[in-house]
């Protein structure tokens, strides 16, 4: 599982707005177009997986790791069925989130997976 890519969709540690998003590791600067050469393209048998962070936030080791077990339950089927089945899981998350009355912690979903065969 990719945390982030290196095309600058992480934000810098010296943007104004870092504090309000959770990371394992913070790009040291702003991408730019010696990035590119970091770039490895998607080949056949390869699954892009997107979401946002109302599917997870990247903020509990333990919940990630539950995540790429879903991921990986379910990275042979069509990219729809994986999408379905990371959505139930968000959606299962909301349910325990509820119980607990911590409705203010859901947020939103998407997910969107790019598979090349």
């Amino acid at each position: 599982m990719v945390q982030f890519l290196p095309l600058g969709l992480e934000i810098p540690e010296d943007n104004p707005d870092r504090s309000r998003y959770f990371s394992m590791h913070l790009r040291q600067r702003a991408a730019n177009f010696s990035d590119v050469a970091e770039l490895t393209l998607i080949r056949p048998g390869d699954s892009l997986f997107l979401y946002t962070d109302g599917v997870y936030d990247g903020s509990d080791q333990k919940e990630r790791e539950t995540l790429e077990s879903v991921m990986r339950k379910h990275c042979q089927l069509p990219a729809k069925e994986i999408c379905k089945a990371l959505l139930e899981y968000a959606l299962e998350k909301d349910e325990r989130l509820k119980r607990i009355h911590e409705e203010d912690r859901i947020d939103d979903k998407t997910v969107f997976v790019i598979k090349r065969i």
